[in-house]
């Protein structure tokens, strides 16, 4: 008797709509109190929406579009776009090395 394959679960990207492992998206979380940000951790609460490695270097285009904001269901002003998107192109080399290419492959600068 062979052991059950794990569960994969899978999540689409925002702005190419791509499905990919969860683990190989960045997220980001519409914050309860308001605003929006990367969640590093992928645990953060609030709604999210997953973001793959090759649209977070050019996350601009799901940004403009609104996209992001309609997965989301929030309104998100100009400063806040502009911190997304640099986090987002921050933490997209990480993602391309995978979980195991370190213990913070995926920290984002200034992220707790």
């Amino acid at each position: 008797m062979s052991a059950k394959p794990r569960h994969i679960p899978l999540r689409s990207c925002v702005a190419c709509r791509g499905k990919q492992p969860k683990r190989e998206l960045l997220r980001v979380v519409a914050l309860p109190e308001g605003g929006a940000r990367v969640d590093a951790t992928g645990r953060l609460n609030g709604r999210g929406a997953y973001v793959c490695a090759g649209c977070a270097a050019g996350a601009a285009d799901a940004l403009r579009s609104g996209r992001l904001a309609r997965a989301l269901r929030a309104e998100i002003d100009n400063g806040q776009w502009q911190r997304i998107a640099a986090d987002l192109a921050a933490a997209a080399p990480g993602l391309a090395q995978g979980r195991d290419g370190g213990a913070g492959a995926r920290r984002i600068q200034g992220s707790p």
